[in-house]
């Protein structure tokens, strides 16, 4: 959950690094630093906090080299501290940075220490500097002597390492943690994401697991985990360098939010027309799979186990065949009993999220009937270990906070119901309106973005709270969890969610007149039943926000005030609707509280560790 970023270049490249740093800052922001090398002499400089703080120490020296690796950390091992950024260094001037988690760790650092060696930090990573240099006094070469020491590492990694005894190069490895080498002209570079060089090149080799490489200025060598020569395509990436600016909005997040009518029209485009569903939305072999599926297991985390929560809804009304929703985490660690014909379908905004792809390799072994990745990031692992493959092509997102990656997860889900459906029993008309109201959900999005300012107001009731609840019913109770996860994300108020139907089993002894309980309410076949549920609520003192439907019968009233929602939303839109105000509401919560909106405290934007 770290960024890595490097160069090797004929020109200064400190400058590379930064913009680097700037453009990950959004996977871990703890510390940061780099390391340079020029003419056999290395620099290092390293702070705590975020990347500006390290670019202040750096404009009070002169740092220019052709050759360098730097990082922006989120801790695992080790306090955020000064001591614990990285870059690592060893004996003889040897540096690294590291994504991941070394579990051998603590073994390695006592055979170390009885070799004499004395760690000045907390971390893992120190662990593989120093073995790499015990290596280097057997092996010939440095890239050698980081294939001796990848070998002995458990655990998942990605690393970039330089040494004054070869100054002109890096060497790379990977292995559950994601790493790019950008191909330039006369100069290559690594990062951990395609989004950190973009502005100096938009050429890539991706790296595949147990892969160890070196680059050079005009070269680049890859040996597979086999130690055999491996030649990685290069493919050319469709971002462009401005993609991840946040342009006139104060946060990436605002501006994510308000990206959703376009990232969900992006998600749909060239994948339904004519009210139908193509055939080849899924990929060439999809429709022959798709035809034997029985039943759907989804596994995800965070965000992206909400939008399959919405989809298990979808998928068993629809489609009529069972839907299993389970925490990634929890499937990896437990014997799962695979039904026949059932189709395995991951969730991830980057891709690299450790636990899914631990999931889905798993599933792999265990005899679905097949794997489908719904994902954002084209060259990530998760599409490439996948069959069949749903690119959600929200664009890159950087809040911490996800929105416009679950808006989009949410379409691209759907669009799996429509397919499964199709090929179960095609029924023209049924896809014709299912297509028909997917295809307006981008449209509705646009008019409740209109309620900004409206949240804005409203947020003011919030921001001395400490506790709020969130309340939903069906295929709506995903969303109150999402709501829920959203304020306590970024503005750290205690939220939770509930089923309005549960209340009465616990969560309506929390209710008070300083427990703010926010509905989402569209005129659906269970609105009656939520609306006596709300009353059970008012009758406590409990403060009642409801995010309605205009014909759903709310009335605004003391203790009660309803935000209304565009009309007559549809079953299948409701979920990507009605999310919308709530993070807004949280958005303007945070700013309200004072907190940083895009990078709250202690989270990280990809978890690529456990």
């Amino acid at each position: 959950m770290c960024g890595i970023v490097g160069a090797v270049a004929e020109r200064n490249v400190v400058p590379i690094l930064m913009e680097g740093l700037r453009r990950l800052e959004y996977r871990g922001y703890d510390s940061a630093g780099l390391a340079v090398l020029k003419n056999g002499v290395m620099r290092r400089q390293r702070r705590l906090g975020k990347v500006a703080e390290l670019q202040a120490a750096l404009d009070d020296e002169s740092f220019e080299a052709p050759v360098g690796i730097a990082h922006t950390r989120w801790a695992t091992h080790g306090a955020p501290a000064e001591r614990n950024a990285h870059p690592h260094i060893s004996h003889d001037g040897l540096a690294i940075v590291h994504n991941g988690i070394i579990e051998n760790h603590e073994q390695l650092r006592d055979e170390l220490k009885a070799l004499g060696y004395v760690f000045t930090s907390d971390t893992d990573t120190e662990c593989i500097a120093h073995r790499i240099h015990h290596q280097l006094k057997t092996k010939p070469s440095l890239f050698k002597a980081v294939r001796a020491t990848v070998a002995e590492l458990e655990g998942a990694y990605a690393l970039a390492v330089m040494s004054q005894s070869n100054p002109d190069l890096i060497v790379l490895a990977r292995c559950g943690c994601p790493v790019v080498i950008g191909v330039g002209e006369n100069e290559n570079f690594v990062a951990s994401d395609v989004s950190a060089l973009l502005p100096v090149t938009r050429r890539f080799m991706f790296l595949e697991e147990g892969d160890v490489a070196e680059i050079h200025r005009r070269s680049i060598r890859v040996l597979d985990r086999t130690g055999a020569v491996t030649h990685r395509p290069i493919k050319e990436s469709e971002l462009s360098a401005d993609a991840a600016e946040k342009g006139p909005y104060a946060h990436y997040m605002l501006k994510e939010i308000h990206e959703q009518p376009r990232a969900v029209a992006q998600t749909l485009e060239e994948r339904v027309a004519n009210g139908k569903l193509l055939d080849a939305a899924f990929g060439p072999d999809a429709a022959q799979l798709f035809r034997r599926v029985k039943a759907v297991h989804i596994v995800a985390c965070g965000t992206s186990y909400h939008a399959g929560s919405v989809a298990r809804y979808l998928i068993e009304q629809v489609c009529r065949i069972p839907c299993y929703v389970e925490i990634a985490s929890e499937f990896r660690y437990r014997n799962p009993v695979v039904t026949p014909d059932t189709l395995f379908v991951t969730i991830s905004q980057s891709g690299e999220t450790a636990d899914t792809l631990a999931a889905l390799r798993l599933a792999k072994q265990e005899g679905f009937l097949g794997t489908l990745a719904i994902c954002n990031v084209p060259e990530s692992s998760l599409v490439r270990e996948s069959n069949l493959v749903m690119l959600t092509r929200a664009g890159p997102e950087i809040g911490v906070a996800s929105t416009k990656a679950f808006t989009t997860q949410i379409s691209a889900l759907t669009m799996l119901v429509i397919a499964l459906a199709k090929n179960r029993q095609h029924d023209p008309e049924r896809e014709r309106g299912l297509v028909t109201r997917l295809i307006e959900i981008p449209s509705l999005i646009e008019k409740t973005l209109t309620l900004d300012g409206a949240m804005k107001k409203l947020a003011e009731r919030f921001a001395d709270k400490h506790h709020a609840l969130f309340l939903g019913r069906g295929i709506l109770h995903p969303i109150a969890m999402e709501g829920a996860l959203k304020l306590k994300e970024i503005s750290y108020i205690h939220a939770e969610a509930y089923p309005a139907g549960e209340l009465k089993h616990g969560p309506l002894a929390l209710v008070d007149d300083d427990m703010p309980v926010i509905t989402v309410a569209p005129n659906n076949n269970l609105l009656e039943k939520l609306k006596s549920n709300l009353m059970e609520v008012r009758a406590r003192g409990g403060e009642l926000f409801v995010f309605a439907d205009p014909d759903a019968g709310f009335v605004a009233s003391d203790g009660v005030t309803v935000i209304q929602m565009p009309k007559h939303v549809t079953y299948i839109q409701a979920p990507a609707v009605y999310t919308v105000p709530l993070q807004l509401l949280a958005y303007h919560v945070a700013i309200l509280r004072g907190t940083d909106v895009d990078q709250p405290r202690n989270l990280a934007k990809s978890v690529t560790v456990e």
